[in-house]
């Protein structure tokens, strides 16, 4: 399953992971660039990541700002025992579940998830089309934003950022066969929810 405006974090070249962890070393010793270049590959996956988790542009922009800071801050922590993206991906996700667990507690309401999306639609399409795919757009998004945290956070990193597995049971610091079942059963919940929402647009 491909979910709509998806944003993968694409590592086709096996030394990806080193240039990276080499990337991460440099910035310990105060390079600036190096930090930069972990910063630009990074920041879309992970405003992906959080706006999945948060149904808000604005919070997630604030929570990936903030995981970045964080990543900085922990630069001499770092260990290159697993992939960059793993490490980085757990950072924002635990951020990510902090703001939720705030938000709950100040009681606010969950904002409107579809709100940042109106009128992204691709101008080249016709409107019929335009129109009928802004409605499956919008039953995926608001069906993904009704899942638990714990079934939105493991489908965003399967299905949106591309992360395997292992990666993401890393992530979540759990078991492969966790992680597995918790992606078949949001899965599941999300295409019944998406039926509900989309009719027979699907």
């Amino acid at each position: 399953m491909e979910l709509n405006g998806s944003k993968r974090v694409v590592q086709s070249d096996p030394d990806a992971g080193m240039q990276e962890w080499r990337l991460v070393e440099r910035a310990r010793h105060g390079d600036l660039d190096a930090f930069g270049a972990l910063v630009r590959r990074y920041q879309q996956p992970v405003v992906h990541f959080c706006h999945r988790m948060l149904s808000s542009v604005e919070d997630a922009e604030d929570v990936a700002q903030e995981t970045f800071v964080r990543l900085y801050r922990y630069l001499d922590r770092l260990e290159p025992g697993a992939r960059f993206s793993t490490v980085l991906f757990g950072i924002a996700r635990n951020l990510a579940l902090n703001h939720i667990r705030d938000a709950k507690r100040r009681g606010r309401g969950r904002k409107d998830p579809l709100e940042a999306h109106r009128g992204l639609a691709a101008r080249s399409r016709g409107p019929d089309e335009e129109a009928r795919l802004s409605e499956i757009g919008e039953a995926i998004k608001r069906g993904l934003a009704e899942l638990s945290p714990e079934h939105r956070e493991v489908l965003v990193l399967r299905e949106i950022n591309g992360l395997d597995y292992e990666s993401i049971a890393r992530v979540l610091d759990c078991r492969i066969g966790t992680v597995k079942s918790r992606i078949a059963r949001a899965r599941d919940q999300l295409h019944a929810r998406i039926r509900e929402l989309g009719g027979g647009l699907l």
